[in-house]
């Protein structure tokens, strides 16, 4: 379940899980009995939160460049369709399931990948939670929500997959971000003072740009190209219905952004408006805050 906590911190109440909250289930992170075989040389794609929305958009799009998507995300019904989806039009995909509001599920999908993959060619890190409900909720690592769904499970999972990245290069990771961002409060990490859902989610958004140009110093000269971006301004998603705002773009619009920076020489470490080279909020060219943030996301993850 995902505790629901008034601004003092205390727990006013639990929220029973459904598909408009996300929860931490108590599952393995396994594939679907409905899979398509691996061919030998053929490029492998993992795309997070891919059973609905842009996800999915990029999942069938991967598929038909001939690249086997790993397809994520926490309604098993709407993976296998996904999947059907993709193998109905020629192509090869494997759903897995897993819960990010759970540190444990999302290793256990790390580590799946690891067993049943030997290569990781493209990396899109897009699942996330917006700002609706405007509720502050923890999960049951005992941090804030979105930090942790929309920032640290990417971290974590990125890290554990680092080394295929490595050995499949040239390789991509893509860190689906956000317009909306504000800085981190080192001192209230976890919002326990002055939440608001928007800050929630703009914080955890910035975190995975500073994230991002990191990780590009880090991999500078390994084959391995690292961007972030914001691909469109409300697309027509269920993330943006369940904030009740009218879409004014479309998710082929965001997809658009995103394979772009999956197939064309835009260099390493950037953030992209949409199609367009921007800059993001100061913190994210702050050295001193990106190595804060790296040691805390490694002690809160158990990945240093």
């Amino acid at each position: 379940m995902v505790l629901v906590t008034g601004r003092s911190g205390r727990f006013r109440r639990a929220v029973a899980v459904s598909a408009s909250c996300c929860a931490a289930l108590a599952m393995s992170a396994l594939p679907a009995a409905s899979q398509s075989a691996l061919q030998a040389g053929q490029r492998v794609a993992v795309v997070t939160g891919s059973t609905s929305g842009l996800g999915q958009e990029l999942a069938v799009r991967l598929a038909a460049m001939d690249m086997y998507v790993v397809v994520h995300g926490r309604n098993a019904e709407r993976g296998k369709e996904v999947v059907a989806e993709i193998e109905a039009a020629g192509g090869r995909a494997r759903f897995y399931q897993a819960d990010f509001g759970s540190l444990g599920q999302t290793r256990a999908f790390g580590e799946a990948v690891l067993r049943d993959f030997d290569r990781l060619d493209v990396l899109i890190n897009n699942a996330g939670f917006g700002s609706s409900p405007d509720e502050r909720m923890v999960t049951e690592d005992g941090l804030e929500f979105r930090m942790q769904v929309n920032y640290l499970s990417h971290f974590m999972l990125t890290q554990m997959w680092m080394p295929l990245l490595r050995s499949s290069a040239p390789s991509r990771i893509v860190n689906v971000s956000s317009g909306a961002q504000q800085p981190i409060d080192f001192d209230d990490v976890m919002i326990e003072r002055s939440f608001s859902g928007g800050r929630a989610y703009a914080q955890s958004k910035l975190a995975q740009i500073l994230f991002t140009v990191d990780l590009a110093e880090r991999l500078q000269g390994t084959g391995v190209v690292v961007n972030s971006l914001h691909p469109a301004t409300y697309m027509d998603t269920r993330m943006v219905a369940r904030a009740g705002v009218a879409p004014r773009a479309t998710v082929d619009e965001g997809a658009d952004a995103v394979m772009q920076l999956v197939t064309d020489d835009v260099g390493s470490g950037g953030y992209f408006n949409g199609l367009r080279p921007a800059r993001a909020n100061a913190q994210a060219y702050d050295a001193e805050a990106r190595r804060r943030l790296w040691a805390l996301s490694e002690e809160l993850t158990g990945d240093r």
